[in-house]
């Protein structure tokens, strides 16, 4: 005997399905969200965590800032009292060259030492900054010829992009240039007798201009990267180890801030990002134009 369909259980069966249908979306739909949302949480967790461990060096750069200002100025005083007296004696010396010799070698430490007080002083960065339009390429000029010396005794070879001669940025001219100037010396240092340097500028989005400053040395080692911008650290025989320190100090001042990555074709490269700015031309550079 064939067995009909229950007109009344087959309607509720259908609506049972389609519920439970629309149950099973609601659940796949909910859980999608609820991943979502752990790895958003997740995702914030992080940047809170990073932006916890930027303020607490912030902290601790402030206060060792403050510290080693104290004591930089604490030591110029002496300094430049032992740096007059040495000069003094070098002229009474004039008859004992023996004696003279060694004056002016006390008198070459103390200039080393000063040399020491003005990074720790542009390390503490108390000056106010001059922030203004800045055509890079008057602050790659001046950055030529402070380098010359050591590109000149290495060898080397400093290219500059028409990128980087073009770019303006907005900036403190004497910071930004004392900021790239060490980035410069590094760059030379790290490729070498005969090395190569290059200088270059790209968008770095929302505003801002990267200005970078690359090398093809023997690169930088991932395990110190994230220690090569701590104050008083260097893997150099000599130095202060606040070179680096100062650029990150100066990015971070005009709301910017400095990388480090791998160039293409082997060695380092720095991105010291700071504000862009329209171009605003001189009378001169208008004529020349």
């Amino acid at each position: 005997m064939t067995q009909t369909a229950d007109p009344i259980t087959e309607p509720h069966q259908r609506e049972l399905g389609e519920i439970i249908e629309a149950y099973n979306l609601v659940t796949e739909r909910l859980e999608r969200s609820h991943v979502r949302l752990t790895e958003e949480v997740a995702r914030l967790h992080r940047q809170l965590e990073e932006k916890n461990r930027e303020l607490a060096r912030k902290e601790r750069l402030a206060a060792l800032g403050e510290m080693a200002a104290g004591v930089a100025h604490e030591v110029r005083n002496p300094l430049g009292a032992i740096q007059l007296y040495a000069s003094m004696l070098d002229q009474d010396l004039r008859s004992l060259p023996e004696a003279q010799r060694l004056v002016r070698k006390i008198a070459s430490a103390v200039t080393s030492l000063d040399g020491i007080v003005n990074d720790i002083l542009a390390f503490a960065g108390h000056e106010r900054l001059a922030i203004q339009p800045l055509a890079l390429a008057r602050v790659i000029e001046d950055v030529m010829g402070l380098t010359a010396p050591q590109r000149d005794a290495l060898n080397g070879t400093i290219h500059v992009s028409e990128a980087a001669a073009d770019a303006f940025v907005r900036a403190d001219e004497r910071e930004v240039t004392r900021a790239l100037v060490n980035l410069v010396f590094n760059a030379l240092d790290a490729a070498g007798s005969g090395g190569q340097v290059w200088l270059d500028a790209v968008d770095a989005g929302a505003g801002q201009i990267g200005i970078v400053v690359a090398d093809d040395g023997p690169g930088i080692p991932a395990d110190l990267r994230q220690r090569i911008f701590n104050p008083f650290f260097t893997t150099k025989d000599t130095g202060t180890g606040l070179g680096l320190s100062i650029v990150h100090r100066i990015a971070e001042a005009h709301g910017g801030r400095v990388e480090v990555g791998d160039r293409p074709d082997g060695g380092a490269a720095f991105t010291m990002v700071l504000p862009a700015a329209a171009p605003v031309w001189t009378e001169e550079e208008k004529e020349q134009a």
